[in-house]
């Protein structure tokens, strides 16, 4: 079980190590919005590769069924947010915080499944998902401090999201040695479609308009680069 919050603790670690940089290099806008497009890509890989790879063993039906609940998390999360944090301006990065819990909670479980039941880890999966964390945290990071969230307010935040993804993976762990025919199926579906949703609504928009068409060359390169782990 420790091996599983481990990994699921430092698959997601870049999120509070990204809440610390921007305090200590400030980024300018174009290069924030090309580190947001190189997380999209990154993020695309995974899902193209690994999660739905993982999803294989189910029908048609119940993959769609799963990404679906995956998407209407990531709604309902960001309808709260836009509510809580809409006069602060910060709803569109808090958007991203939304969707990297959508994304790495169930990511974190699907760890802690497949270290009890024996499934490989691949190491492209875990570089993926680490190596996106960077720029999908730096983004709205940066962004919240330039509209003047304090640091501890700020790594707060993504240590109270790191801390979520590793009991999420104790979770999955704990779930899949009590119940031999659990799986991380499902969870990969609902990841990868939660994943979908928020590129689509959150993260690519954000790294367009603040990386211009290079942004798009930093999708390319963050879908590439985890290929070669």
């Amino acid at each position: 079980m420790l091996k599983a919050i481990a990994l699921g603790t430092l698959a997601q670690s870049a999120l509070v190590l990204s809440g610390f940089l921007v305090y200590w290099v400030k980024f300018p806008p174009k290069f924030v919005g090309i580190l947001a497009g190189f997380g999209a890509g990154a993020l695309i890989e995974a899902v193209a590769f690994d999660l739905v790879a993982e999803a294989q063993s189910l029908d048609s039906l119940q993959f769609a069924v799963w990404m679906l609940i995956g998407a209407a998390i990531l709604l309902i999360g960001d309808r709260i947010v836009d509510r809580r944090f809409g006069d602060e301006g910060g709803g569109g990065a808090m958007g991203i915080v939304v969707g990297s819990m959508v994304d790495g909670i169930p990511e974190s479980a699907i760890f802690g499944i497949q270290v009890a039941t024996g499934y490989p880890i691949t190491a492209s999966f875990f570089a993926a998902v680490f190596v996106s964390n960077f720029p999908q945290a730096i983004a709205p990071s940066a962004d919240l401090a330039k509209q003047g969230w304090k640091i501890g307010r700020v790594v707060g935040m993504w240590a109270l999201v790191l801390l979520f993804c590793g009991v999420a993976s104790g979770v999955g762990y704990l779930v899949a040695n009590t119940f031999s025919a659990v799986a991380g199926d499902r969870m990969a579906a609902l990841a990868g479609g939660g994943l979908l949703a928020m590129l689509t609504n959150s993260l690519m928009p954000f790294a367009f308009e603040r990386g211009g068409q290079l942004a798009g060359v930093g999708t390319v390169l963050g879908f590439c680069i985890p290929l070669m782990f």
